[in-house]
């Protein structure tokens, strides 16, 4: 342990050196680049936990809280067979009780909510802050209605009647912007800088990628190895960063191999700006990356359209992609829905988009024969099995705050929040 009693240190990519954490987002030296936890533990325990506190010991957190929420891992033998794999394991994060998975908000944003919550109640009391148009709210708003934790949801106006938790207890304020969830990112963003508020840090918070990035520990648990090749669709790439830190701290271990996965990263067509970049093997997105006006809109996957990924900055996901000699892949929205009901007929638990969308690209690497057939394959599907959650549980919906316009006045937020 440190000598204020914490398992890990924190440091900038950038130059290696340490920095203070105190919940701490960017490098106080004004290093772009991520910062990195750097575990006391050299080799992974997995503790008796049955969530995903199990991995305490590789997350940035003193606190841990009771929730069924954790990353599970299994083997399809239905899905194996029909895609003609031998050694294809399965990460879900989502409602699917026979395979052990109990995250009722149906994504795998829960395991960054879970620790995001327990990071910042070691170092204050203060408020965490949300944008988002989907999943990464409701995730949140679930996991601080389940652990007593008070949040600030800012959402599209549109996206407003998609909140719902579990017997909702009051923790989540759910405050709606006219506009687009880049406006809803401004007005969020005007929050956080208020007293009593804190951002949730994105990409930049080492909780949130910890952990996502226990869905790779859990998938090498089971496997007893590093698997060969790691599929996941991506919107800001977060997830693929996760994977990527994860392996190199299970290579470090020396139990679980010395190869790092292949990340095998999918977006939705026409929506692609990092597979544009990747593929041209450029470090910068360009604005043609973004494709044709409205591009964004037209993906089956809304999830996976994020304008500003963290893809350029060091620790990002285009080092990520050459550390693994990564490989972006695309699905259309059709050949998403066609996996979706592959995935149906063979399991009891209806996948998010975004899982839809990596299975597709998967599909489709095995028919390319960019894959090995007897590879060890673990396919990351981040999502699923929220209508069947709904049908199992209470859920009442989050109730709106306020409706407010794009430029609302700081002394009229103040006042909602009160």
């Amino acid at each position: 342990m440190s000598e204020d009693g914490r398992n890990y240190t924190l440091h900038c990519v950038e130059n290696g050196e340490q920095v203070e954490e105190n919940y701490t987002l960017m490098c106080p030296h004004g290093h772009k680049g991520l910062l990195r936890a750097k575990y006391r533990a050299k080799q992974l325990t997995v503790g008796p936990e049955e969530n995903i506190f199990r991995f305490k010991d590789w997350l940035p957190v003193s606190t841990t809280f009771e929730s069924r929420a954790g990353p599970v891992a299994f083997r399809s033998e239905g899905l194996s067979k029909e895609l003609g794999l031998s050694n294809l394991w399965i990460g879900f994060t989502g409602y699917y009780p026979e395979r052990g998975a109990y995250a009722v908000s149906g994504s795998f944003k829960e395991l960054e909510a879970l620790p995001t919550y327990a990071r910042l109640q070691d170092f204050s009391d203060d408020s965490v802050v949300i944008a988002s148009a989907g999943n990464t709210a409701r995730a949140f708003a679930e996991i601080g209605n389940q652990i007593g934790k008070r949040c600030v949801i800012v959402v599209p106006e549109k996206a407003a009647d998609g909140m719902t938790v579990t017997e909702d207890n009051g923790q989540a304020t759910l405050l709606s912007v006219k506009g687009d969830y880049a406006d809803a990112i401004a007005v969020a963003d005007r929050i956080a800088a208020m007293d009593g508020y804190v951002p949730e840090g994105g990409a930049r918070n080492i909780a949130r990628r910890d952990g996502m990035g226990t869905v790779m520990l859990e998938g090498a648990v089971r496997i007893g190895r590093l698997p060969d090749h790691y599929f996941q669709g991506v919107g800001s790439g977060t997830g693929g960063i996760a994977a990527w830190e994860a392996a190199m701290r299970l290579v470090d271990d020396g139990r679980f191999g010395s190869k790092l996965p292949r990340l095998e990263l999918s977006q939705n067509e026409p929506f692609t700006p990092m597979k544009r970049a990747w593929d041209a093997r450029r470090r910068e997105i360009l604005p043609e990356d973004l494709g044709h006006d409205g591009a964004v809109f037209e993906v089956y996957a809304d999830v996976l359209t994020n304008r500003k990924p963290p893809y350029s900055m060091a620790g990002g996901v285009f080092d990520a992609m050459y550390a693994t000699d990564g490989r972006f892949h695309s699905a259309t929205n059709a050949e998403a829905k066609e996996a979706e009901k592959l995935w149906n007929s063979i399991e009891n638990a209806c996948p998010n988009p975004a899982a839809s969308v990596a299975l597709a690209s998967l599909i489709k690497a095995v028919d390319e024969g960019l894959v090995d057939r007897d590879s060890c394959i673990f396919l990351n599907m981040t999502g699923g099995g929220l209508e069947r959650a709904r049908e199992d549980h209470v859920m009442d919906k989050v109730p709106v705050r306020a409706t407010v316009e794009k430029d609302v006045s700081d002394e009229e937020i103040r006042e909602l929040l009160a």
